[in-house]
């Protein structure tokens, strides 16, 4: 990208005012701003902070596929990036954008670097993040596969099942739990044993707001939920959180058509032949023997 004029002038004039901002926004939509200048830079509706600690190493930029790569280092603060949110997982994919600017004019700036946060590590009050560059998209599997279950994910755009229906999500609290991976929750009594099995548990309230996890496991007994999570929150969960479950999808079209009444969505491949039909030959009465066994 080129530079505007009047940033380019400034860096012409000898005598520069510049600093580098970074603006990270989280997943769950909060941005934080950090800035190696000794004052506070205000641009975008951003304020960048100065008494954060972070700074970054020199951008690693290609004009090829590779990927642009840096580091963020910066200091553990209860003002800014806090330990206990990193362990959580609320920066993990967080949106970088970095700046050079001229903090006497921030109008003249521009714009270094745009990623996301890789691999975080912390220790000893601090933490090292990685920056990964745009150009690590091109890495994703593209298009379609061709399989019997269902691609989409239960809820996006190809499956189309509103999850803010009442029949498929609800709300209800924590009454007690076990390593932050085995709940007992009330409220979910009209649901049949097992209906959240594979769905999502997201949290609304508490110390692990925001966290999202998978269910392995769903049993009702006495009127209550007993919830078994694949991984533990990363976060404590307490009495009385409050949480929503998300009904479960094992992306068999039988579910699709039972459960969510939503096969004209299904987005895989019912029909398509087994690998035993791959693999069978055809025999002149017209029958079909596996390969190797007829003649």
């Amino acid at each position: 990208m080129a530079l505007a004029q009047d940033f380019e002038a400034h860096l012409a004039g000898g005598v520069t005012t510049l600093a580098r901002c970074w603006a990270l926004t989280r997943r769950d939509g909060r941005v934080l701003g950090f800035t190696d200048h000794d004052r506070d830079v205000v641009f975008g509706g951003i304020t960048f902070r100065a008494d954060t600690g972070l700074s970054a190493r020199a951008l690693q930029q290609t004009t090829g596929l590779s990927i642009d790569n840096s580091e963020a280092l910066g200091a553990l603060s209860d003002a800014a990036v806090t330990e206990a949110d990193i362990r959580a997982g609320r920066y993990d994919g967080a949106e970088v954008r970095a700046w050079l600017v001229n903090w006497a004019a921030p109008e003249q700036r521009h714009l270094m670097f745009r990623g996301q946060l890789g691999e975080i590590t912390r220790g000893g009050g601090a933490f090292r993040a990685e920056l990964v560059g745009l150009s690590e998209a091109l890495n994703r599997a593209q298009g379609r596969v061709y399989q019997v279950p269902c691609a989409a994910v239960l809820g996006d755009a190809g499956c189309k099942v509103d999850l803010a229906d009442p029949a498929f999500s609800a709300a209800g609290v924590v009454l007690a739990g076990e390593a932050q991976r085995r709940l007992r929750i009330a409220g979910f009594e009209a649901f049949a044993d097992g209906w959240f099995a594979s769905g999502r548990l997201v949290v609304l309230s508490g110390a692990a707001k925001g966290l999202v996890a998978t269910i392995k496991a769903d049993r009702l007994a006495d009127g209550l939920r007993n919830i078994e999570l694949w991984q533990g929150l990363r976060a404590e969960i307490a009495t009385g959180d409050k949480v929503r479950l998300e009904a479960g999808c094992d992306k068999r079209p039988e579910t699709c058509k039972d459960k969510f009444a939503n096969f004209l969505n299904y987005r895989g491949f019912p029909d398509i032949p087994g690998e035993d039909q791959a693999i069978n030959i055809r025999v002149r009465d017209g029958a079909a023997t596996s390969l190797g066994r007829g003649k």
